[in-house]
């Protein structure tokens, strides 16, 4: 079904932009659920859990169902495995420290200005580290990214709204 839609024009820009849209629109609605939830102390707990709810029903029953639509094998490569829990960790653990950040007076507007900004750079060296690229090897056009990346996040946060 990926490739379908892939193959009807949206391909890997309007997944990407598609992504964007909805992290771009986590922060916020994450810190109306934890104000929603009127518990100041204990809020942001009660959201997160309903958060894993959501990955459940999105990150577990979705790509399951895609697979046996598909009639896709079920078996699984351990590294596989592996890699993919080490991601799955990864991603809760940034959602659970962003409710943090929230609960010690984090603003949704800086604090997810900072966790896009500052996420780019970090993909950006763990991927050249696991692809065992040698920073040498990187153009300049790269590395003004990651610096305009950087005073972004530090502008945003400076001159919040």
């Amino acid at each position: 079904m990926a490739e379908a839609a892939g193959e009807a024009g949206l391909g890997w820009l309007g997944f990407a932009l598609a992504t964007v849209v909805t992290w771009g629109l986590y922060g916020a609605l994450l810190h109306q659920g934890q104000v929603a939830m009127g518990d100041p102390v204990n809020g942001r707990y009660r959201a997160f859990l309903f958060v894993g709810v959501a990955y459940f029903l999105a990150a577990v029953l979705a790509p399951l169902a895609m697979l046996l639509v598909q009639g896709a094998p079920m078996s699984f490569p351990v590294s596989g495995i592996a890699w993919s829990l080490a991601a799955g960790l990864a991603g809760a653990a940034g959602a659970f420290t962003v409710l943090l950040a929230f609960g010690a007076r984090g603003v949704p507007s800086v604090v997810m200005s900072i966790v896009f900004a500052g996420a780019p750079i970090v993909n950006a060296f763990v991927t050249l580290w696991l692809k065992r690229g040698s920073p040498t090897q990187v153009q300049w056009q790269f590395l003004l990214g990651i610096g305009l990346a950087a005073v972004g996040g530090f502008l945003v946060t400076l001159y919040r709204p």
